[in-house]
């Protein structure tokens, strides 16, 4: 079959290695239904790890090498690729490389599809001067495009589908809704002047401490725990070897609810819920700021400690107007939180800040709604190919 026989082209291919768990797979899948539904894009996203993304995505649990889900067609990428017709505009997902084959059938397209490499995120001033650079294919007449998602005007932007923010503040604004919503998860109603907190991070050895101070603590904490790796660490500290959604743990003043994997719209909720929310990688960590509530971010540990520069950027540009003595106990939990310190010495004065963190959190979170968002970037990345 040539290509001029196959099937017709999409306007977007995006390609999708799974490395961290649900960080790579949850922005890829995000963005592939954002550009479907926000911009009228045919979408087709190829995905390496079927199981993980079915996790994602539950009618992906029935289908063999591919399905068509929320207004994408998603294939599972695998060896040896098929023969297709390149899309119009084509995403490789952080440096993960297309296929030779394909890329070779790039080369051939007359014209030639945009060829973006959407980078991680981060707030680090020299992801500006990267942001739009091109890099020529040593062999082949292509070139792809370096995007950078980023914190201003001058990167990306953040992922953000449209009534996302309205969504949210109706959410915020119904007591009633959020109860209801929480109930359908199998929460009891939550107890007067209780904390709820949601927790999703990567394994954590100092947890348990800091859940022995909750536990003792004179307010009561709610501890919602998505299915994750931090749940061994959770299950530590009640002296249980395992557990599975519905459970419900308590010691003192401390109430934790394992919870289901979330979709990703119930783990919005999840987040636009809760007083506090402990997110880990990528995705959870912009839901986390579009969410308007005080969070804590466990990043994606690197060689050479190289996320802590990533962390320590982000940090100082997010507590920009933040008081002093907030801003120091913000940034002294977030690096205890990160292996940097102890993160039970280091709650006291991050609780005491907490009340002056949570109208920062909702200016934060406006400020980087003003910006546009990764996908219309990405449109704009790809204006002279896909009309």
């Amino acid at each position: 079959m040539s290509l001029s026989d196959a099937a017709p082209a999409f306007d977007w291919d995006i390609f999708c290695r799974v490395v961290d768990n649900f960080g790579d797979i949850g922005v890829c899948w995000r963005l592939a239904k954002a550009l479907a539904h926000d911009h009228g894009c045919a979408v087709r996203l190829w995905v390496d790890d079927w199981a993980t993304f079915a996790r994602l995505c539950p009618a992906a649990r029935d289908a063999r090498d591919g399905l068509r889900a929320e207004g994408v067609d998603v294939r599972r990428w695998c060896e040896p690729f098929p023969r297709v017709r390149p899309a119009r505009a084509v995403v490789e997902a952080f440096a993960c490389e297309p296929p030779e084959c394909y890329v070779e059938a790039m080369a051939a397209c007359a014209p030639r599809p945009q060829w973006i490499n959407l980078e991680y995120l981060s707030a680090e001033d020299w992801v500006e001067g990267c942001h739009g650079l091109a890099s020529p294919h040593p062999r082949l007449p292509l070139a792809k495009r370096f995007c950078f998602p980023g914190f201003t005007a001058r990167t990306g932007g953040l992922l953000r589908e449209r009534g996302l923010i309205a969504a949210r503040e109706r959410f915020q604004a119904d007591a009633a809704a959020q109860r209801e919503w929480l109930a359908g998860l199998g929460l009891p109603a939550v107890p007067e002047g209780a904390r709820l907190v949601s927790l999703f991070a990567y394994e954590q050895p100092g947890l348990p401490a800091l859940l022995q101070r909750w536990a003792e603590a004179p307010q009561p904490t709610v501890l919602l725990v998505p299915e994750g790796r931090v749940l061994g660490d959770v299950l530590r500290f009640f002296g249980r070897g395992d557990g599975r959604p519905g459970d419900m743990l308590a010691a003192g003043r401390l109430t934790t609810v394992i919870l289901p994997f979330l979709a990703s719209a119930d783990y919005d909720r999840l987040l636009w819920a809760c007083d506090l929310n402990f997110v880990r990688g990528e995705d959870s960590f912009v839901r986390a700021q579009w969410a308007a509530r005080p969070f804590v971010w466990h990043i994606y540990e690197q060689d050479e400690a190289v996320h802590h520069d990533k962390l320590e950027a982000f940090v100082a540009r997010f507590v920009a107007g933040l008081d002093g003595e907030a801003a120091a106990a913000l940034r002294a939990f977030w690096l205890a939180w990160n292996g940097a310190g102890d993160a039970a010495a280091a709650w006291p004065a991050f609780e005491a800040a907490l009340a002056r963190l949570a109208p920062h959190v909702c200016r934060w979170s406006d400020e980087l709604a003003r910006f546009q968002d990764l996908a219309s970037t990405l449109v704009q990345f790809s204006a002279p190919a896909v009309k």
